[in-house]
């Protein structure tokens, strides 16, 4: 054979071996690691399958495709015996020596009323949301953006109260976490919307590669630190200046606050909204007011073994989420794990 057939086979034999290789199919990723399978997980692959079908009557479009996630208790823990931006004041106001002693009494008796839920179990006021709201406004005033964020993320690095291995700032759900992937690559825009501070959630979420552009929350007015008293409009920005945090809540982002910061700041309904409390009733009811096809999720923290959670009220809940029309995931059987297998509860510590 001379050099010329020789190099004509060779090309044909790539080229038969590389067909070859196109003609066979494309392995499926498998997302979901850490789920069993379960009624929640399937209830949602196929709804992404339909709505991401160009052929399918509910078809789409990417830029449509919005899902809405709340943070606490839906893909981060929030039984640490309570929510971390509470721990977050409580340290702040109670021990913290910067701070401790500078705190007006109203804000001093706030803290207090959390180290007396953990403590001992005594029930918050009615409306402590919007009273924690307040005092949290108050107890970070003066803060730069970036002193702010140094400082949650110097909280979060703490080992988390009630579980052995765990910080804070590493308390995710890992199966929700594939959830998060499994849209994106199904041409999914979310967005974090939660009760708590914007700049907690924008400090936390960093560590999970969610853009701060895309996590909506509680927020405090803003100024600029040479502003002085002049209002916005009459001051203009200097090079040197900084953004910080005042006093004045400007909005506590529950129930349909969400629904209100949500048309205002995505400017689109969701067709996908999770979360696990009724805090989250009013996005979810938002979500299946879509036109489009829609569907919406609650966690349910029924896993007293793995979390801190109580089973009997957990399991209330889910009735009351499925009769409501959304679907529901148990932490207890749809979770192969929560945190990751090497993490452990224990009891609280005071």
């Amino acid at each position: 054979m001379n050099t010329k057939r020789l190099l004509l086979a060779i090309v044909s034999c790539w080229a038969i071996l590389l067909g070859c290789s196109k003609m066979e199919p494309d392995t499926p990723k498998n997302y979901f690691t850490q789920w069993n399978s379960c009624e929640a997980l399937t209830a949602l692959q196929e709804y992404v399958q339909d709505v991401t079908n160009p052929s399918s009557k509910n078809y789409i479009k990417p830029e449509d495709r919005i899902a809405t996630f709340d943070m606490d208790g839906t893909f981060v823990g929030e039984l640490y015996p309570t929510y971390f931006e509470y721990n977050l004041l409580e340290y702040r106001v109670l021990d913290d020596p910067s701070y401790k002693d500078k705190a007006p009494e109203d804000v001093r008796e706030t803290a207090r009323e959390i180290r007396d839920f953990v403590r001992t179990g005594a029930k918050l006021p009615d409306h402590f949301d919007m009273k924690h709201a307040r005092a949290a406004a108050t107890a970070y005033a003066g803060m730069t953006l970036a002193e702010f964020d140094a400082y949650v993320k110097a909280y979060a690095a703490k080992p988390a109260n009630g579980f052995i291995g765990m910080t804070y700032g590493q308390s995710f759900y890992k199966p929700m976490l594939e959830v998060f992937d499994y849209l994106e690559d199904n041409g999914f825009t979310y967005y974090v919307v939660s009760g708590s501070d914007r700049f907690i959630c924008r400090a936390l979420v960093e560590a999970i590669g969610i853009a701060p552009n895309r996590v909506i929350g509680m927020d405090v007015r803003l100024e600029s630190s040479g502003q002085g008293d002049e209002a916005g409009v009459n001051h203009t920005f200097g090079k040197e200046e900084n953004l910080v945090r005042t006093d004045e809540l400007i909005i506590k982002n529950l129930k349909t606050n969400k629904v209100l910061q949500i048309s205002q700041e995505i400017g689109k309904i969701p067709v996908l909204s999770f979360g696990n409390s009724g805090g989250d009733s009013a996005m979810h009811n938002y979500c299946l007011s879509n036109s489009h096809k829609s569907a919406a999720f609650m966690l349910i923290a029924d896993d007293p073994e793995r979390d801190h959670a109580d089973r009997e009220k957990a399991l209330s809940l889910g009735e009351q989420w499925h009769a409501a029309g959304y679907h529901v995931i148990s932490m207890r059987d749809d979770f192969k794990t929560i945190y990751g297998e090497n993490i452990k509860t224990t009891a609280f510590s005071f």
